[in-house]
């Protein structure tokens, strides 16, 4: 692979968030003097080795404009899909006329305000000589259980070699862009971009990130979140 590859961001945005149970689409919602999502846009564009962002927003996302970011330089605007998946593989399109094919493209999730610039290095150092690309990840400590309809525990899970996924989730420019508008030409569903990479045959690699790295989906994780961004 080329050594003067650039580092792009992705970040579907165009989520409403419902289980957080407030009026307005989460990603909008204020910690301290910032929106969600500035927070988590103020991850990346402090940083020297990424190109630009792309990010999906919704075609009727009123709040977005309202945001002094929205018109920084490095950031481009996408129209929100459907599904994540559809918002990602759109910002991705974004990106056609900048982004190389072997460039880096590190998709993460609009409600994750807390990540870490180490987690960040520690993607991009472990991954770039990596021939697929790789997710942040928690190997799973405490004891798995697997349950039925009613909530009745059916099976004990091994926990060995388990992970809980976080973001970003780090892939090739051209690799993953396929492997996104296969999964919408295929009308399957998946859940995060590993997974359609999976599909592909491809074997990402787990890179350890950090607890502070929460996904803001109810109420208690906003209160979290406000402690870690303190």
């Amino acid at each position: 692979m080329p050594d003067n590859v650039q580092y792009w961001v992705a970040i579907p945005a165009a989520g409403v968030g419902k289980r957080v149970g407030a009026d307005i689409p989460k990603q909008y919602l204020r910690i301290h003097d910032k929106t969600i999502l500035e927070h988590t846009l103020d991850c990346f564009l402090g940083r020297a080795d990424i190109a630009g962002i792309a990010i999906a927003i919704a075609a009727d996302d009123g709040y977005w404009p309202e945001l002094k970011l929205a018109q920084h330089e490095k950031i481009i605007v996408a129209q929100g899909g459907v599904e994540r998946f559809n918002s990602v593989c759109n910002a991705l399109l974004a990106l056609a006329d900048r982004a190389g094919t072997d460039d880096w493209v590190l998709v993460h999730d609009a409600a994750r305000p807390c990540l870490s610039q180490k987690a960040i290095d520690r993607l991009i150092n472990e991954l770039g000589q990596h021939e697929v690309g790789g997710i942040l990840g928690l190997p799973c400590r405490d004891t798995m259980k697997r349950a039925n309809d009613d909530n009745e525990i059916v099976a004990t899970v091994e926990r060995v070699n388990l992970w809980h996924a976080q973001t970003p989730q780090m892939f090739r420019y051209e690799k993953l862009l396929y492997a996104l508008q296969q999964v919408v030409e295929k009308n399957a569903m998946v859940t995060d971009e590993a997974m359609a990479i999976e599909l592909q045959g491809f074997h990402p690699k787990l890179v350890e990130g950090h607890h502070e790295n929460i996904k803001i989906t109810h109420k208690d994780d906003l209160e979290q979140a406000k402690i870690y961004l303190s």
